[in-house]
């Protein structure tokens, strides 16, 4: 393992023992390192199974059943629905790449304003950017609009390229009932 990766241990009885720190920590101590962005991996202590995952779902059931919820009970459904679906893979690829744009687009405005209020603003900053909402709210609702048009272009264009790779894939055999895009049987040579 890398020594940029801290290590973190779980032991049988659940508790998650720092190698860094040499010391216990717990769910909320892992969230700081996420939040800090820290590199760190979880490992059971008998077996080295990789349990970074599992702990990182464990903090987000935590945050959705202690505040405000990030995912609707529709988008929780969805994305159960997606679990053994072709599309499986690719709705993960997805998601991690809007994610990452979204942070990436979070991250500037910050950077803006930390240019505009200076670094040590906080207060400044956070009644800036309610400021900065309110007046950008029409403007903010037409980019996610944008956004999320693009986004179902997109979804709709690995669709369409899964199914024709799917009808490529099938052309030579002879399935009863399956046509191609012109509307000729798959493995028939009309025309």
């Amino acid at each position: 393992m890398s020594e940029s990766v801290r290590l973190i241990k779980k032991y049988p009885n659940r508790r998650l023992y720092d190698t860094k720190t040499s010391a216990y920590i717990t769910l909320s101590d892992v969230k700081c390192l996420v939040l800090s962005l820290v590199n760190f991996k979880v490992v059971d202590a008998k077996t080295s199974e990789d349990l970074t995952r599992s702990i990182l779902l464990q903090i987000i059931i935590e945050e959705e059943t202690a505040g405000v919820p990030l995912f609707t009970t529709e988008l929780l459904s969805q994305m159960i629905r997606f679990y053994g679906h072709a599309m499986q893979g690719m709705l993960g690829k997805y998601m991690e790449t809007n994610i990452r744009s979204f942070s990436d687009f979070q991250k500037k405005l910050q950077e803006q304003s930390r240019s505009l209020y200076g670094e040590n603003s906080s207060l400044a900053q956070s009644d800036m950017w309610s400021q900065f909402m309110n007046f950008q709210e029409p403007a903010m609702q037409t980019m996610m609009a944008t956004y999320m048009d693009q986004s179902k272009k997109m979804v709709h264009q690995m669709q369409d390229q899964l199914k024709n790779q799917a009808l490529s894939m099938f052309s030579g055999l002879q399935i009863p009932g399956l046509t191609t895009e012109n509307g000729t049987k798959a493995g028939s040579s009309e025309k």
